[in-house]
């Protein structure tokens, strides 16, 4: 049987087809549009890059969005007194912090500042604790995209032995708690490896399916799986450049080595990152429909 290649770039499309009828419905029977505010502090390259893409989707799906430029040197108190503006403006929904901050920041205050219902990104305590007890809540952006895409390609979880590598609050941890909870994508059996797993190789072997988050290029080798292994790789690696300049990325899978003996596998890039942002706008999307009160 050929491998299936996970395209998360036409998976994503068809979610932001399917937002971009729902947001036209909220506007034309609610007069409701989600708005979703960015903030960027400093002027990052890699952040400006990823704030750049966010904006322009909201745009394309007709949302109310707001890029919000700080210095690099603005003040937490500043910083937090900004988020409370948000937080009391019926036309955001929504409010992403462009992480990481400056060293002079508490990245933890500025999460903790963002109003519970307002927390797309899903990284405040009140929604990270609802998820772990499977109330509704904004789930983590990518492990969210991740579950579309496992839900989406058909791949069975109930049963199956889920490994994760990489124990993040981003990505791994999430993960780990939503394919072992009782839900569609769920009911696995997880295990989840970090940095002081020994023998690794022997716990991704096992997997049934295996998500890589390790941040280390190509780590996972094809020895290192099982036949018929589904394989979702979240890294993204740069490693190089072209005689053009562009650069060159790989997953924290060896992808062409694996996907020999892989049933499915996620490439790098078009994989899990077109799902992160998509599934930021779906939150932001949930969050104008329960502030605006619609079923």
């Amino acid at each position: 049987m050929a491998t299936k290649i996970i395209s998360g770039t036409e998976i994503a499309k068809q979610i932001r087809e399917e937002l971009k009828t729902e947001v036209a419905e909220m506007k034309e029977k609610h007069g409701v549009t989600p708005g979703l505010v960015t903030v960027l502090v400093g002027e990052s390259p890699a952040s400006v890059s990823y704030v750049t893409a966010k904006q322009r989707t909201a745009h394309d799906l007709g949302f109310h969005s707001v890029q919000d430029n700080q210095p690099e040197d603005i003040t937490e108190d500043d910083l937090v007194a900004l988020i409370e503006k948000y937080n009391q403006d019926p036309a955001i929904h929504g409010i992403l912090v462009q992480l990481p901050l400056p060293r002079h920041i508490e990245e933890s205050r500025i999460i903790f500042a963002i109003d519970p219902d307002k927390d797309v990104d899903g990284f405040h305590p009140v929604n990270v604790g609802k998820m772990v007890i499977g109330e509704q809540c904004f789930l983590p952006c990518t492990p969210a995209g991740i579950m579309e895409m496992i839900i989406r390609t058909g791949i069975e979880t109930s049963g199956a032995e889920a490994v994760i590598v990489g124990r993040s609050n981003i990505v791994g941890k999430p993960m780990a708690n939503l394919m072992l909870q009782k839900r569609e994508g769920g009911n696995a059996t997880v295990t989840l490896c970090h940095t002081r797993t020994k023998d690794m190789a022997f716990h991704t072997r096992r997997a049934d399916i295996l998500i890589v988050a390790a941040g280390r290029p190509k780590v996972v080798t094809a020895d290192m799986v099982k036949e018929g292994v589904a394989v979702i790789d979240v890294g993204v690696n740069r490693i190089g450049k072209t005689p053009e300049g562009k650069a060159i990325l790989c997953g924290d899978v060896d992808f062409e080595a694996v996907k020999e003996k892989a049933s499915a596998i996620t490439p790098v890039p078009g994989g899990v990152g077109p799902m992160t942002i998509t599934m930021l706008m779906k939150n932001t999307v949930q969050a104008a429909r329960q502030i605006s009160g619609i079923a």
